[in-house]
């Protein structure tokens, strides 16, 4: 797994995972509930817009922003 939305999984409570093991092996937390996933989607998201703003400039940045927010319901 892509090793940024692990990070969003772990931030976000969706992933845990065992520490003293090399490679780390990760698993579904048993506490994740809807609130953790939203929590993801929208680290997820937010990562796409920062992604966005940093490649893009000016009018067109702003407005893939605004796309995304939009399309995903995600205020700023």
């Amino acid at each position: 797994m892509n090793p940024r939305i692990i990070k969003h999984a772990v931030d976000t409570g969706m992933l845990n995972y065992v520490d003293h093991e090399t490679p780390r092996h990760y698993f579904l937390s048993g506490h994740a509930d809807e609130a953790c996933l939203e929590q993801f989607a929208e680290s997820i998201i937010r990562d796409c817009i920062y992604l966005a703003e940093s490649t893009a400039s000016g009018r067109d940045a702003e407005a893939i922003q605004d796309a995304i927010r939009e399309h995903f319901g995600v205020s700023e």
